[in-house]
């Protein structure tokens, strides 16, 4: 979605038919701040950015994307009539709550594999309507996006194999048909299965909640066979066994978790006096 249709519809759903506290009283110049009440990475610029071609307001920036910032900190200013900028509260905030908390805990995995040499993915499970918003996200937290959707790639999980009755067929016909950079991903949870995976022509393999001693079995056999194939972990991966895995010589990690386990963070709006 476009990044202004998406703003007008966020602001859209907050004042609904319109803001009852606008209907009265005067409006005045306004300065207002947003402060945080705990320590995270900033993400959602881009976005707020966007409020200042939609709505009479401009904005201060002291911090940007991908930036560490602390309790007591002072992000940015914003500048407006205090009824334009009393309506937009909501919106700017969660815009930036949000991000800043998915930015965060990815950030979080990133610095446990940082020295790994091992890539952090995020997946495709997202909020409808919100996939290009919090894989930006990831990205402010120094993470890698994997597939925006089922056009990136041709990738074949358990439900797809499932229906598949001959596989070297299936990926020999795809091979005539998708594009020559499409890569052809195939989900293994097994040694046996990651090694067919292998040799009936997949550019990835994914090792499905594996152990890591069978990770490192398929690691050796690619290494020694296919080189140039790429594997990927995934699968309850957390904080406290991601590196772990990464030690058993995969190329990335991919996980849910950066997104839909994202705890949102403590930041408010003040006006200043």
């Amino acid at each position: 979605m476009h990044r202004e249709s998406f703003i007008r519809q966020v602001v859209a759903e907050d004042i609904g038919r319109g803001d009852l506290f606008s209907f009265f009283g005067k409006s005045k110049d306004a300065r207002a701040y947003i402060l945080a009440k705990s320590d995270g990475v900033f993400a959602g610029r881009e976005y707020v950015e966007v409020f200042e071609k939609l709505y009479p307001l401009s904005i201060e920036w002291l911090t940007e994307d991908g930036k560490q910032f602390f309790k007591g900190e002072k992000l940015l200013f914003i500048s407006a009539d205090s009824k334009t900028l009393l309506a937009l509260e909501r919106s700017i905030l969660n815009i930036i709550l949000h991000a800043s908390s998915i930015a965060t805990l990815t950030s979080r995995y990133v610095q446990t594999l940082k020295g790994s040499g091992v890539k952090l993915l995020d997946t495709r499970k997202t909020r409808p309507m919100l996939r290009i918003f919090e894989k930006y996200a990831v990205r402010c937290g120094g993470g890698i996006n994997h597939r925006m959707g089922l056009d990136d790639a041709l990738m074949l999980k358990d439900t797809h194999l499932a229906t598949i009755d001959d596989l070297p067929s299936y990926i020999a016909q795809a091979r005539k048909s998708i594009p020559f950079t499409t890569a052809i991903e195939i989900e293994s949870q097994t040694v046996e299965s990651a090694k067919i995976a292998m040799k009936v022509g997949a550019d990835i393999v994914m090792c499905d909640n594996m152990g890591v001693e069978e990770m490192r079995r398929v690691v050796e056999f690619k290494n020694t066979n296919y080189p140039h194939v790429l594997l990927e972990a995934s699968g309850n991966i957390t904080l406290d066994n991601i590196l772990e895995v990464a030690k058993s010589g995969v190329d990335a990690i991919s996980t849910g978790s950066i997104i839909h386990q994202a705890n949102w963070l403590d930041l408010s709006m003040k006006i200043e006096s």
